[in-house]
């Protein structure tokens, strides 16, 4: 088990490292220069652009700003706003939390509805399995602003149960707010989790010795909790640990669509700002985002499955 963690942390910072590089680059490479942003319509002379690439230590090569920025990140330093001149990590923890809290609660609904639905159709074939089948079909094609705008029009115009922007304040408020957003987010992910738990229960129902303990008359909850549910669980947290890490991704739209001040509606306001450190910063978070929700589902897998943590030893 040590072997596992050590290799899924050795592959985390590599990862990082990679992913750090080509963010880095792709964005000072990419048309346009970052004193653009701070001249905006006015042409500069060459003595004044030249202040300040030297000030922003843009006259110096491509790899030792790199260096300078990523020794910056590992100390805590994520550089300035150019727009606002405010310290990155200040702009990024502001609307970390909420963003942190509106995945949380988004998935705790894809949890309960997705896993609850998926074992209701595979517990239950016929009638229950066909309706669960229309209601997956249906919500995977539901793109996350279309499920904003609807629910937008129905519980926030329409009725009025919930604000239609923005989040309130204290606890309750907070949570009144992000209801509508955490929906948004969970509709398309409910459907995919549903399918895949659904045919992870079927197959294992399907085993010969699952039938055969069915046949001999052992209690069938027991079979199920023992010998289906158990070992269903390895492909239900690895789609669990994928589609958390694209909810991150997916919290550009709905943040924006509900003007919910998390790093998703930071980071659509900073591109159209050209804000590039803001930029890289949020890119490399939602980075770390889908290795650590990747490295954790590796973890919980060989908690469960002990022939992953024999597997870990070996190599």
């Amino acid at each position: 088990m040590g072997r596992l963690v050590l290799a899924r942390l050795g592959g985390l910072v590599t990862t990082l490292l990679l992913s750090s590089a080509v963010i880095f680059g792709s964005l000072y490479l990419a048309p346009g220069s970052p004193e653009d942003v701070l001249f905006g319509s006015r042409t500069p002379s060459a003595a004044t652009r030249a202040a300040v690439a030297r000030r922003l230590h843009l006259d110096r090569p491509l790899p030792v700003r790199y260096w300078d920025w990523l020794t910056g990140v590992l100390h805590g330093d994520l550089g300035r706003s150019m727009v606002t001149g405010q310290s990155v990590a200040d702009r990024v923890g502001h609307g970390l939390g909420t963003t942190l809290s509106l995945v949380a609660l988004s998935m705790v609904l894809v949890v309960l509805f997705g896993v609850g639905l998926g074992a209701a159709a595979a517990l239950r074939p016929g009638p229950v399995d066909a309706a669960a089948n229309a209601v997956t079909s249906v919500s995977v094609t539901v793109p996350p602003f279309v499920a904003s705008t609807l629910l937008i029009s129905v519980f926030a115009v329409h009725l009025g149960w919930f604000p239609a922007s923005g989040t309130g304040t204290g606890a309750l408020g907070e949570l009144r707010g992000l209801a509508l957003p955490a929906c948004a987010l969970a509709v398309i992910n409910c459907g995919f989790l549903a399918r895949i738990t659904r045919n992870a229960l079927r197959e294992q129902l399907a085993l010969e010795h699952v039938q055969t303990a069915l046949v001999r008359g052992l209690p069938r909850w027991a079979v199920l909790r023992d010998h289906v549910f158990r070992n269903a669980v390895p492909p239900i947290v690895t789609a669990v640990a994928l589609l958390t890490s694209g909810t991150f991704a997916s919290t550009l739209v709905v943040e924006t669509a509900f003007a919910v001040p998390g790093i998703g509606m930071l980071t659509i306001t900073s591109v159209e700002q050209k804000d590039f450190p803001v930029v890289q910063a949020v890119s490399l978070l939602l980075v770390a985002a889908f290795v650590l929700c990747n490295a954790a589902s590796d973890l919980v897998q060989a908690l469960v499955d002990p022939r992953l943590r024999t597997a870990g030893r070996t190599t």
